[in-house]
């Protein structure tokens, strides 16, 4: 696993989360359970917060750091380009958040099934998309959102 080369790390992450992961119908409720999920806190219409939950804080620091140490590797190219990709629109922590989410539906991918980990599962994230192609409409709201000031040319 990427992130996971020490025995000590993976002794935690399975004592956390036990090598027996029926309990959970999906990697979604794991991660859910780790707290690498938003909350969804919604009132009469109004959303109160969508910050990750205080859940699991024994195991998302230890994703986190487990998601760092991936990501600078230079042998895990897939987890360093999803950080990078994300870290370009939202930031730093919330793309590290979303490292260790995917490292976590990896770790339940692996206990589950009982396979060893394939990098070549998440190569599409080195891939580019396909269309970079947007309408003028488009274009324009872009760069009114952005906050520019459109002047018409004469």
């Amino acid at each position: 696993m990427p992130g996971v080369k020490s025995k000590l790390t993976a002794i935690k992450i399975i004592s956390e989360v036990s090598a027996d992961v029926s309990s959970f119908p999906t990697s979604k409720h794991l991660c859910s359970w780790a707290g690498l999920t938003p909350q969804n806190n919604e009132s009469a219409g109004k959303k109160k917060s969508v910050r990750i939950s205080k859940a699991g804080c024994y195991i998302k620091p230890l994703l986190v750091q487990c998601g760092l140490a991936a990501m600078r590797s230079k042998g895990n190219p897939e987890v360093a380009n999803r950080y990078l990709n994300l870290k370009k629109r939202r930031g730093h922590k919330k793309a590290i958040i979303a490292v260790a989410r995917m490292l976590m539906t990896a770790i339940y991918h692996v206990l589950k099934e009982n396979v060893v980990y394939d990098a070549n599962l998440y190569s599409h994230y080195n891939l580019l998309p396909s269309s970079k192609e947007i309408t003028l409409e488009q274009a324009l709201f872009l760069i009114k959102r952005q906050g520019y000031k459109l002047k018409s040319a004469v």
